[in-house]
């Protein structure tokens, strides 16, 4: 079992960054590859951004790309993601999830395929 428990969210104006954390306990987290997931009021979850366990490896959705950054320290059992230029339409709760996996390039875009979830942090973006 891992529990996954997201943090750093807040209000944030347009065009203000914030920095999202994820952090892991229970198993080895590094050979965990992890996503961002976000869901809108009113709307289905959506895919943010993956990350394969070693890190070398990334995956954004279109329409995040070049404004996020996901990263991660696995000695610390933690996936960082830097969200800039943030927009009002970025607004939505944040998921972090982990699903383990033998390969150290693989991520994964779907969210049935993964096994842990955390809690949710609400982002704010205002305009």
């Amino acid at each position: 079992q891992v529990q996954l428990v997201e943090s750093g969210g807040g209000l944030v104006q347009a065009g203000g960054s914030l920095r999202l954390s994820c952090a892991a306990s229970g198993r080895t987290f590094s050979t965990y590859a992890t996503g961002w997931f976000r869901q809108a009021p009113g709307k289905e979850r959506e895919f943010v951004v993956a990350i394969s366990w070693s890190g070398g490896n990334t995956y954004y959705a279109d329409s995040v790309k070049g404004r996020f950054t996901i990263s991660r320290d696995n000695a610390r059992g933690t996936v960082y993601l830097q969200m800039n230029s943030l927009k009002p339409e970025d607004t939505a709760v944040y998921y972090c999830a982990a699903r383990s996996t033998a390969s150290r390039y693989r991520y994964y875009s779907g969210q049935a395929e993964y096994d842990y979830w955390g809690q949710g942090t609400q982002v704010t973006g205002s305009s």
